[in-house]
């Protein structure tokens, strides 16, 4: 295990010395204070609670703004090292290809860690100077905090996915924006489409529900603007989630099958890759 530990370590200093990721995870984090110092405004005249006015602010950012980075920090992480000769030079040290994929997923879920913690850490601390957010609040940003990480990673395991399987980096770059416009943009259109055509013929909420769930943004989004009483009613969706038959375990259970099927495909497709 210290190999896979070095390797992360290794995997977050490059990630922190690299630009793009510094600038991105500065992006993240200033647009986390811009949304909490905008959502701020109307909390006195209608007396919601600071934190449940970020945790929907903060949730739409994230479904635009964490894939990206993730896809950006991950599309290279394997056919990066191969393009250059340096995964050759890896793996003729007493090192696993396991470990290899491991650390490096460890390093850049390091990476993701820091953006959440610097931008939403960020807006907590200030909440938490003034005093306010109440036990509801607090479990409910630290749901959508921990699930943030979460989603994050599921993108991270999505761009090792194709990192693993293409044979140029220009190609595993059009592929991770392809990835993110398909998961983050096309497939809610395609699903409103979908529902406008059909006109509640066939699909009633049950299986509408079922199919926004497919998308690990969609049950990140669920997840959080359905799991707490008073952010359902900020955003709109109260009892949302209970109707469609939409559990907490369930939006869980998705987000953690998109993060091991990719996970497990990258560990399994690397073993077989030829050097």
């Amino acid at each position: 295990m210290n190999a896979v530990w070095i390797l992360a370590a290794k995997e977050l200093r490059d990630g922190l010395r690299n630009r793009w990721v510094a600038a991105s995870v500065l992006l993240l984090a200033a647009f986390a204070l811009l949304l909490a110092l905008v959502g701020s405004a109307p909390v006195g005249a209608v007396r919601a609670n600071p934190l449940e006015v970020n945790v929907v602010s903060l949730a739409s950012l994230s479904v635009y703004l964490l894939p990206l980075i993730a896809l950006m920090v991950a599309y290279d992480s394997l056919v990066g090292e191969f393009e250059r000769g340096t995964m050759l030079l890896l793996l003729t040290y007493p090192v696993a290809r396991w470990q290899v994929v491991i650390g490096k997923f460890l390093g850049h879920t390091m990476i993701l860690g820091l953006a959440v913690g610097l931008g939403y850490g960020g807006v907590a601390l200030a909440v938490l100077a003034l005093g306010e957010g109440g036990a509801a609040g607090w479990q409910a940003y630290l749901t959508m905090m921990g699930s943030s990480l979460l989603l994050g990673t599921v993108f991270l395991a999505l761009g090792y996915g194709v990192s693993v399987v293409v044979r140029e980096r220009a190609t595993a770059a059009g592929l991770a924006l392809g990835l993110w416009l398909l998961f983050v943009v096309l497939y809610d259109l395609a699903l409103l489409g979908l529902l406008l055509a059909d006109q509640r013929q066939r699909i009633g909420q049950t299986l509408f529900a079922s199919l926004m769930v497919i998308n690990p943004t969609d049950a990140y989004r669920i997840l959080n603007l359905t799991g707490a009483e008073g952010v359902a009613q900020l955003a709109g969706m109260s009892g949302v989630a209970a109707r469609a038959g939409l559990g907490l375990w369930t939006l869980w259970g998705t987000l953690l099958l998109w993060l091991v099927a990719p996970l497990g495909f990258t560990l399994w497709r690397f073993q077989k890759r030829e050097l």
